[in-house]
């Protein structure tokens, strides 16, 4: 049985390199301390001992960098929010350095990069955990948030069948395959033009989905595949760093735009789900 002691001191990079039993073990704990939250428990002792969060933000947040600092904040911790421009970082230092200096302060970084190899080199130097607050590959907080989400909504984890529209090679597409397809077993249906159907990184996606529980992955540019599932998900066209593309890709992705029209194809039992308030 999964427990907190095997989750400590772990970096949370991809949700990859966590097994079924734990991830429903984090949902479990989410879960957990919400309703006791909202039932007016306080648990702000949880990380107490002077414990500090630092968030580097190379991209813009609202979300992530609100829920996060709050978060931090009810479990005790003091958080530090900062941006390159605001460390050495944009005048030209290394991650590497970065991480080295930093780690000797804080007990744990939260960081949205452009690249998710940025990620990788920062917990490569820094012994504190690192957590993905957003890359180009993957957003596991987000669909964390999005898997609890359906739980209560649904009233199970098991047997979700969930449909990404849009562009299928994002950061949430991956993010979906991987916890829903390879990690909980569900159904994913990744519904989009076919040149932007998942990059080789799906093939691995799908083997591992296969070997912890044969969910389903499936790839389709067939509008129509949205019929019977318990979620329509889908995210923006046009992602920060892609502006110059914005022109050709509200083009092609305007018959896979999610509206009533769609909604009514995939059932009265489908709920509509996005990664921001559009």
């Amino acid at each position: 049985m999964t427990n907190v002691k095997s989750l400590r001191g772990r970096d949370f990079i991809t949700l990859m390199d966590y097994t079924t039993d734990e991830i429903k073990y984090l949902l479990s704990l989410s879960r957990d301390l919400k309703s006791r939250y909202y039932q007016g428990e306080r648990y702000n002792d949880i990380l107490r001992g002077g414990k500090t969060l630092l968030m580097i933000f190379e991209k813009p947040s609202t979300r992530t960098r609100v829920s996060l600092d709050v978060a931090a904040t009810q479990l005790g911790m003091h958080v530090i929010y900062s941006n390159p421009q605001e460390l050495q970082l944009g005048r030209g230092e290394t991650i590497a350095d970065t991480a080295r200096v930093v780690d000797r302060f804080v007990d744990a970084i939260a960081a949205r990069v452009y690249k998710h190899e940025s990620l990788i080199e920062m917990a490569k130097y820094a012994v504190v955990p690192v957590i993905n607050a957003l890359s180009d590959k993957e957003h596991p907080l987000q669909v964390l948030a999005d898997a609890l989400t359906l739980w209560e909504v649904k009233g199970r984890l098991d047997g979700i069948k969930l449909a990404f529209v849009g562009d299928g090679d994002n950061n949430m597409a991956h993010s979906l395959m991987i916890i829903g397809g390879a990690k909980l077993g569900w159904e994913v249906r990744i519904i989009s033009p076919r040149k932007y159907w998942p990059s080789k990184f799906a093939e691995s996606l799908t083997e591992d989905a296969r070997r912890t529980g044969g969910a389903n992955i499936i790839i389709s540019d067939n509008i129509e595949d949205v019929r019977g599932v318990d979620a329509v998900y889908t995210d923006v066209w046009v992602s920060m760093g892609m502006e110059a593309e914005a022109e050709e890709r509200r083009k092609v992705f305007r018959p896979y735009q999610v509206n009533a029209e769609l909604m009514r194809k995939a059932g009265p039992q489908a709920v509509f789900m996005h990664c921001l308030p559009a």
